[in-house]
């Protein structure tokens, strides 16, 4: 049966918690997601899979975070397995963490992709695509956050590659599109290239005026949203040009949602 999730962290069943802890089952929402212990579920990780011996560096790069939330110890402990897996040539271990019943365990997989410089971006890209794909919410979030330093450092390649990405059947890997590139984003450092000029991103943006998929036309709007709060004029005016050239809901959508900050002011 498939679990709804606790509204509150105080609501959450101690064995549902347990069970979250030891990597034995997903989370289910926000909720679930923010309450997992990570260092208790790297620690049952790493014992299960007889790898304790990287728990005492990975506990240290967690120690010496400026600040602990739940993206930056994520993000240390995906950085800190990659460079363990590295040392000891442990790609047996890093197969585990890709196909992990736990999402946190594949969010963590996503850094050892996107921290990894001997990938180029197209080799990043197309292994970062099954988790871009991925079924959780969190596990989808987090492969961009992954990635996002290497797209910014790359824009117009990371543009071109990524324009292919929205024909894909998979609205998730299209989204992946927008949601990567997004001039302000969330959680993440802003792509100032994009701020000062978001044409760049047409080629994305142009092929999904139109996505069927709401979960695609909330980021395409929440993209333009962004790209407004400097350059306003610019999506006035394609916004202008995609309400004579479609006359689709999903467009109206798309368009009401990019100017909403405009129209505040």
């Amino acid at each position: 049966m498939k679990r709804k999730g606790a509204r509150s962290t105080k609501d959450i069943p101690k064995d549902i918690l347990d069970q979250l802890n030891r990597g034995e089952m997903e989370t289910v929402n926000l909720v679930e997601w923010l309450a997992v212990d990570q260092q208790l579920l790297l620690e049952n990780l790493l014992a299960q899979n007889g790898r304790s011996a990287y728990l005492s560096p990975l506990r240290t790069k967690i120690d010496q975070l400026n600040k602990q939330t739940v993206n930056t110890v994520n993000e240390a402990i995906g950085i800190g397995l990659f460079e363990q897996t590295m040392q000891n040539n442990d790609k047996e271990f890093l197969a585990i963490l890709s196909d992990h019943r736990a999402d946190l365990v594949r969010c963590w997989a996503t850094y050892t992709i996107g921290k990894n410089k001997n990938l180029n971006l197209s080799e990043t890209l197309k292994q970062i695509q099954p988790f871009a794909a991925d079924k959780h919410f969190g596990v989808r979030e987090i492969c961009w956050l992954a990635v996002r330093a290497k797209i910014a450092e790359n824009l117009d390649e990371s543009i071109s590659l990524l324009s292919g990405w929205t024909s894909d059947q998979d609205e998730n890997i299209r989204r992946f599109a927008t949601e990567a590139t997004r001039p302000r984003g969330v959680w993440c450092e802003h792509i100032e290239m994009l701020k000062q000029h978001p044409e760049l991103g047409l080629p994305i943006l142009e092929r999904l005026k139109s996505d069927k998929a709401k979960y695609v036309q909330d980021s395409v709007g929440n993209w333009l949203n962004d790209a407004s709060k400097t350059q306003p004029a610019f999506v006035q005016q394609l916004c202008k040009r995609w309400e004579e050239e479609s006359d689709s809901k999903e467009t109206k959508y798309i368009i009401k949602k990019a100017l909403r900050t405009i129209n505040k002011q």
